[in-house]
């Protein structure tokens, strides 16, 4: 009797011992995921400061921001929701500091950035890999431009006064439509460039476990051995092409070359 009582002391004790060792483990795993969304946060913040420094600028309102590379990559990292917390965050900040476009500003870069950044999270997560990876980025870019040309429709003669509606409608797709084409797909084309690189970093600075990343790692061009590592770098040098495609878009489409 005594013998059994002492292996279910022990197991009890073991159990306990379990269980205290998760919670450790799910705390430092929620502190360090806290901790990856508020650089995360704060490299977008940064991002969108520069933004307002970048000499691309259509018709004296639509600018380029790439603060949308680091959102995505927050939703790729911890989904679709945690691309929604960054992007609100970031506008937010931006609307009290440095936003000259007030709420009507800040309602637009929401609803731009959550419609890039989580649709492309969202379905990044239904399939991991790098084919899966550039296929959500064409769906956000694809989500975000015509979610965009509605609500330009929408808040266009409400933030500019002295443009009517019809004009507006005209503008749509000489205008809107191929900028915001433009801003998603050169996104896009970044992402792809700095995902691996970005998600190495956090690995290394043990703020994101390995099983966490590597499958996400692997999908954009950082799988271990094989031909998956050689098809990844060699998706890199289209990705490229297309980038610097749509950056010389951007500085003719704004008169700079």
């Amino acid at each position: 009797m005594k013998s059994r009582n002492e292996k279910v002391n022990a197991s009890l004790a073991a159990d306990a011992g379990s269980g205290a060792a998760n919670g450790i483990t799910y705390a430092k795993e929620r502190t360090n995921r806290l901790t990856t969304v508020a650089m995360l946060s704060t490299a977008a913040y940064v991002l969108t400061f520069l933004s307002h420094f970048i000499p691309i600028n259509i018709m004296g309102f639509l600018h380029y921001d790439p603060s949308d590379i680091v959102t995505v990559v927050g939703g790729f990292l911890f989904g679709p929701l945690t691309a929604l917390v960054i992007s609100v965050v970031v506008s937010f900040v931006e609307f009290i500091t440095i936003s000259s476009t007030g709420v009507i500003g800040l309602i637009m870069n929401v609803i731009s950035t959550f419609s890039f950044a989580c649709v492309a999270a969202f379905v990044y997560k239904k399939k991991q890999t790098l084919t899966g990876a550039v296929f959500a980025l064409a769906a956000g870019v694809v989500a975000m431009t015509a979610i965009m040309l509605l609500w330009n429709y929408i808040i266009t003669p409400l933030y500019m006064a002295n443009v009517s509606r019809e004009q507006v409608t005209a503008m749509l797709l000489p205008v809107f439509l191929p900028f915001n084409l433009l801003k998603g797909t050169l996104n896009a084309t970044v992402t792809l460039l700095l995902y691996k690189p970005l998600v190495t970093a956090l690995r290394r600075a043990h703020l994101i476990a390995f099983r966490s990343a590597g499958a996400a790692a692997g999908s954009l061009g950082g799988a271990p051995q094989g031909k998956k590592h050689a098809s990844g770098k060699a998706m890199m040098i289209p990705v490229a092409v297309v980038l610097l495609t749509c950056v010389m878009l951007l500085l003719a489409w704004s008169g700079i070359i």
